[in-house]
């Protein structure tokens, strides 16, 4: 452990005056420190100096912390077994000892003012008193009396304030007696509320100390007897290690092996040195096995038992978990499959290890299971979804000097993309090839790529797939294209027998399942029928290579290995400033501009776009060419001139990416320059029918434009978002446009996607081979609809007005607001790419919360920081968030390790908002096994700008839609 570490994980550190001095202050009944945002009665104030008289006095001595108690209750990682006195039972009389010596907190009432009173438990923990009160001795509550426990600004008396007036996990109540009164609470400190909320809850149940645990665990240790002898092979009365794993592997309980030696020889505290006895044994398995968060979740639906019957679960499930009409049977038979004790089965209960089990599950994940599949209408048009799509498809890295290959389509068709990039040049012996032109990608045949993707086509869903055709080819190979798309994809290219609405609109999904269709150009109408080649618009051609990025134009082989070196050079620093961008600015969604040759210390000026989306400076250029070829000038940007140039034509650009500095191939239409032009094949033309490539010369006079494909670099399509929004949104509605990363972007780095979703872009093309937080998000989003590859629009999306850069984008509509506790951690582990090394540091993590959405609906959040705890950190804190649009937001969990150097990114979990189940729920770290957040999930309509009130009915909670449980149980669309 680092020393740094180590002074956290031994010192008391500060502490709150209203904690160290409640005895003082309970005897003087001088006001501490007010909670935040409370309001102080008037008479109170004039006592503030002998307050601070009092609290410099108690200062002076040395005594434990009651502010360390919840520290100690909750942040127990390491400690736990480095320490036998951590037990559960010691800890929850250390709750209860923090809880007698009180705590100053301010009690609401129906008034605008709040009262500050000295709260604590009575000697006999039978009720809780405060003072001063004109009450004198009756002002208390029994424990008896106590209804429910309530964290947070959920009574109706928390409403009555101003939002902002109070921390939420500062916040509590009590109800208590036959009416259900209210004793409605604020805290001085989050933790000093979870000491409270903890504590009650444990009184509640019966639990006061540590043998009236004991006595509730009888058939938990009678259990864990007749185990413990079933291990003990030898009957020695003792278990080794290699014992121990093989029982921990029955038992279901998953921990890394590292750390169960270190807790079985922390355990190992008698004379045997290397093995475990049974009173060992039971210490070492509880430590490791129980978790107080679970516990006291079952104590609160379990009427004071130590175990849930299948009418306890019913209440859980349908309260909590939000299911409706769950039958006994299916309460039994999760008994049946989670209770590992014999003696719980016979008796239908489900005991902590058994609740424990099920909350693990994948019944207590936050995915919805019925989202695993296909859950969505599919017979819309094809323009009323987000298409999962890829650009250049077939390279395996970097844009200049990577492999092609193959394997990559049949890859991500299987990951569920359902548009594909094809890039097709002239090859040797009339073979058409496929590769990225002017670079030093490797090349494959295109004959190749189309049986690969005529095998993987339909492996995981038969919903369609488009071949997005890049056509560089002459004319005979042209031909030799299309005789290869004819024979290989037979009738998969056949949509003759698909009929389009009357209207003209698209065929949907559904219609078109197990057809594959080609977007490329098409001849005009008016070309002679009989004529076997026609010219066509080069403008639209959206090759991506921009001039400056192109390693080789015409005959370069003598400066192929000049080429080859700079190139290498160029990506190697790429890399490097891309990894120390991730780890500086996690948010980036995009590549800086790469500075001119010579200059490799300047960085790129950034500006912020209208999402709130760091995205690159194109006028931050330089116009110096060193070499003959465009590459040795460094990707610089375009002339700032070109730049003006481009601003003032935004609108008339075709979808190759104008950001090019090559002059009259590459003029904006308007400008009375030759139109480019290329030779294309009829055969090639006749395959394409519903996604035929066209250019964006005007946005309002082709929105009402169908059977079209239009691609747009993200540099121009975010000029449209921000100049004609909502001209956009109506372009969308009728056609598809695709959007693919700028060609600057040559370490295959992605662009954030969440923008042109938001402006109704179906198919927003991504680099499926640069893993990351562009990627998670892609697959958050299509993992919603069983990863088909179609995510259906939202209705304001697909027809009538709509400006998703609006403060209020949908007036009058109902909005969501996203509670989300975040509660503990299970098994976090150290960074991969930890600043510190492995060098035996324990992580302090934290837990950070991010919605991703609608620019109104983008928003961040974290708890405190919790040290020197990855096995089982307690967080407990609130966060709110209100969502305008939830069919467009995803919700992202990230977990951090803190140092004082920075911070190092642990893992994460994103997730479609519509996709999270509501209730208690785990939310498992991607590809991490049993790394996990546990969280409770509540979401409730709301209505006004602020978005922050609600109503809670106390047993009578809404009900949240659960589609996918079993037949047994019947939940609400």
């Amino acid at each position: 452990m680092s020393a740094h570490k180590k002074r956290h994980f031994l010192s008391i550190g500060p502490v709150s005056s209203a904690l160290l001095c409640s005895a003082a202050l309970a005897t003087a009944d001088v006001p501490g420190p007010p909670a935040k945002g409370a309001f102080i009665s008037e008479g109170l104030k004039d006592k503030e100096k002998e307050k601070k008289k009092v609290v410099a006095k108690c200062n002076s001595q040395t005594q434990t912390s009651p502010s360390r108690v919840v520290e100690e209750f909750f942040w127990i990682g390491n400690s736990i077994v480095a320490f036998s006195k951590w037990r559960l039972g010691y800890i929850v009389e250390k709750c209860m000892t923090s809880m007698q010596m009180g705590t100053q907190m301010v009690k609401l009432r129906g008034s605008s003012k709040g009262l500050v009173r000295f709260f604590y438990l009575d000697e006999h923990k039978s009720c809780i008193r405060w003072r001063p009160s004109r009450k004198n001795e009756k002002a208390k509550i029994s424990i008896d009396s106590i209804r429910e426990v309530c964290e947070g600004k959920q009574s109706e008396i928390f409403q009555r304030y101003a939002e902002g007036s109070f921390d939420p996990n500062c916040c509590f109540s009590l109800y208590y007696g036959e009416h259900m009164e209210s004793l409605d609470l604020v805290s001085g400190t989050g933790e000093e509320a979870r000491t409270w909320i903890t504590g009650l809850k444990y009184l509640m149940a019966g639990i006061s100390d540590e043998d009236s645990l004991a006595k509730r665990q009888r058939t938990r240790d009678q259990w864990l007897k007749q185990t413990f002898a079933e291990a003990d092979k030898n009957g020695d009365g003792s278990l080794s290690i290699s014992e121990v794993l093989q029982l921990l592997h029955k038992l279901n309980v998953n921990l890394p092996r590292q750390k169960v030696k270190q807790m079985f020889k922390e355990a190992d505290t008698d004379d045997k040195q290397g093995t475990l006895g049974f009173e060992e044994f039971c210490s070492f398995y509880k430590m490791m096995s129980t978790r107080r968060d679970l516990y006291l979740l079952m104590l609160t639906y379990s009427n004071h038992k130590d175990h849930l019957d299948a009418d306890d679960l019913t209440r859980f499930l349908e309260t909590e978990q939000k299911m409706t009409k769950v039958s006994k049977d299916h309460c039994l038979e999760i008994i049946k499959k989670f209770e590992p004790c014999s003696e719980n089965q016979k008796q239908e209960v489900l005991g902590i290890d058994g609740f424990t089990n099920y909350m693990r599950s994948p019944a207590g994940d936050i995915f919805n299971p019925d989202h695993y599949n296909v859950n969505q209408d599919m017979s819309q048009p094809l323009c009323n979804y987000f298409i999962a799509s890829s650009h250049n498809t077939y390279l395996m890295g970097d844009q200049l000097m990577s492999q092609s290959r193959v394997d990559m389509y049949a890859w991500v068709l299987q990951a569920g993309c359902r548009c594909v990039e094809v890039d097709c040049w002239d090859g040797q012996d009339g073979e058409p090839i496929v590769h990225h032109g002017y670079t030093l990608t490797s090349k494959i045949l295109f004959k190749d790529v189309i049986e690969t993707i005529n095998k993987y086509a339909f492996v995981k869903n038969d919903y369609p797939v488009i071949l997005s055709i890049e056509n560089h080819c002459s004319v005979p190979q042209q031909k030799k294209m299309a005789e290869y798309l004819i024979d290989i994809l037979g009738d998969k290219l056949d949509v003759s027998n698909i009929k389009a609405e009357d209207s003209g609109r698209l065929p949907s999904p559904e219609n078109l399942k197990g057809k594959i269709l080609v977007k490329g150009k098409k001849l005009p109408p008016n070309i002679d029928e009989n004529a076997e080649e026609g010219d066509v618009s080069d403008e639209d051609s959206a090759d991506e290579m921009e001039d400056d990025c192109k390693l080789m134009n015409g005959d370069m082989s003598a400066n192929r290995k000049q080429i080859e070196n700079m190139a290498k050079k160029k990506l190697d620093n790429l890399m490097k400033e891309s990894k120390i961008r991730d780890r500086e600015d996690p948010d980036s969604f995009t590549i800086a501009a790469l500075p001119p040759a010579g200059d490799s210390d300047k960085t790129a000026s950034k500006t912020k776009g209208q999402d709130g989306v760091v995205t690159s400076d194109e006028a931050n250029t330089s116009s110096n060419k060193r070499t003959s070829h465009s590459f040795m000038g460094s990707f610089s940007k375009r002339k700032k001139k070109t730049m003006k140039l481009k601003k003032t034509s935004s609108l008339e650009d075709t979808d190759t990416d104008q950001e090019s500095t090559s002059s009259a191939s590459r003029a904006p239409l308007h400008h009375n320059k030759k139109k480019k032009t290329m030779k294309l094949s009829r055969a090639l033309s006749d395959l394409v029918k519903y996604t035929c490539s066209v250019g964006l010369y005007d946005i309002e006079a082709q929105a009402n434009c169908t059977w079209q494909v239009s691609s747009l670099s993200e540099t121009k399509a975010h000029q449209v978002m921000q100049q004609k929004a909502s001209v956009f949104i109506h372009f969308n509605q009728r056609q598809l446009s695709r959007i693919y990363p700028s060609s600057y972007r040559v370490d295959s780095s992605n662009f954030n996607p969440q923008p042109f979703w938001n402006a109704g872009c179906q198919l927003v093309a991504l680099n499926y081979q640069s893993e990351g937080r562009v990627l998670q998000l892609n697959r958050a989003k299509f993992y919603s609809n069983g990863n088909c590859g179609y995510i259906i629009k939202p209705n304001c999306m697909c027809e009538g007005a709509f400006n998703p850069n609006l403060e209020d984008p949908i007036p009058g509509q109902m909005k969501k607001q996203l509670v989300l506790k975040i509660i503990s951690g299970q098994q976090l582990p150290k960074p991969k790419d930890s600043m510190l090394g492995d060098r035996g540091e324990i992580i302090d993590p934290f837990v950070e919360v991010e919605i991703i959405g609608l620019p109104v609906d983008c928003s961040k959040e974290q708890t405190r920081v919790v040290d020197d705890n990855g096995f089982n950190p307690m967080w407990e804190e609130t966060l709110v968030f209100t969502v305008h649009m939830p069919e467009l937001a995803l919700v992202r969990f990230l977990v951090w390790d803190h140092d004082p150097i920075g911070q190092d990114f642990i893992g994460q979990r994103t997730i479609a908002f519509n996709s999270m189940m509501p209730g208690y729920r785990h939310v498992y770290l991607e590809g991490m096994e049993e790394a996990s957040i546990f969280v409770h999930v509540a979401v409730h309509d709301i209505t006004g700008q602020s978005g922050q009130r609600y109503k809670r009915v106390l047993s009578q909670k809404p009900k949240a839609s659960f589609p996918g449980q079993p037949c047994c149980c019947t939940a609400q669309s």
